[in-house]
């Protein structure tokens, strides 16, 4: 018997799923919150309900928080012992790392000439306000987000100050901000799974809110890419090497351009859009390399 651990968010629908798929399929289930762990730095343990991670023949790290925040970090060194002590994880806690914090991600893609859309880093309200002046419209994003949580446009503008102080007293010292692109009312997940094209499903808008997102009332839809899309996520992804991911991809006038590279990737939309039960093929893929 295979004894894989799931690291998720208890009562997580994606975390839940995963957990039950790998109990299936090996006879063993243990779904590991990160809240509560334990790390022993002088014999290398990281207990979790009377189990040591380290003596997991595998990890799969889903989730490790409901929602993106610098925590996280935390969490992932924990991890990151694991995989010093020799357990495959499936995905490298290190490869992660460099894709909760936003700008590290897009440092990472900018030097890999991946093309997204203008963006600005910047503490400085001076510096920030002379980019909402030229973009016309930003938007501007936490460091630490998903789903479009915390985000929100500012228009150049007599307010546009104002609101950029705003921002960045509601805890976010280090302003990311991008230049509000022109779309056809979706965006593109392009998924990914042992580095090989897997699927992709569009996120299209309602006309209630400025994004996609589901949490604003966008709706998965399936999506057929032309090659140039699929090349472009294909370049994107392979900068991190995780085992599974959806590379955020939207179609403006100039081309297509890359918003993220996702730390986890999603299930419910290729579930939802190409009938495809990714946390199978997630659990297949991670037996086969074992079996290797």
């Amino acid at each position: 018997m295979q004894r894989i651990a799931v690291v998720g968010v208890p009562g997580g629908w994606s975390s839940e799923l995963l957990a039950d798929t790998v109990g299936e399929k090996t006879g063993f289930r243990l779904l590991v919150d990160p809240a509560d762990m334990a790390v022993d730095l002088a014999s290398g343990s990281v207990m979790c309900q009377g189990y040591d991670l380290a003596a997991m023949d595998a990890v799969m790290v889903k989730k490790v928080g409901p929602a993106y925040s610098a925590d996280l970090m935390d969490r992932l060194e924990m991890l990151r012992l694991v995989a010093r002590s020799g357990v495959p994880m499936f995905s490298d806690p290190e490869r992660i790392m460099r894709m909760i914090d936003r700008l590290s991600c897009t440092v990472t893609l900018r030097l890999g000439d991946i093309p997204m859309p203008e963006t600005v880093v910047t503490e400085s309200v001076d510096h920030a306000s002379q980019a909402v002046a030229r973009f016309g419209r930003a938007v501007f994003k936490p460091l630490y987000t998903s789903k479009a949580r915390g985000m929100v446009v500012i228009e150049h503008g007599d307010v546009a100050r104002d609101e950029i102080m705003s921002f960045q007293n509601n805890g976010n010292p280090v302003m990311y901000i991008q230049r509000m692109v022109e779309h056809m009312g979706k965006d593109l997940g392009v998924a990914f799974l042992g580095g090989e094209y897997l699927a992709t499903y569009a996120r299209a808008g309602s006309e209630k809110s400025w994004n996609t997102t589901t949490r604003s009332g966008g709706m998965y839809q399936p999506y057929d890419p032309p090659r140039e899309i699929v090349d472009l996520a294909q370049r994107a992804q392979d900068l991190f090497g995780l085992d599974f991911t959806c590379v955020d991809v939207v179609e403006t006038p100039d081309g297509p351009k890359v918003f993220e590279v996702s730390a986890f990737g999603g299930f419910r939309g290729l579930l939802v859009a190409n009938n495809l039960k990714v946390n199978e093929l997630f659990v297949d893929h991670v037996l086969a390399r074992l079996g290797k």
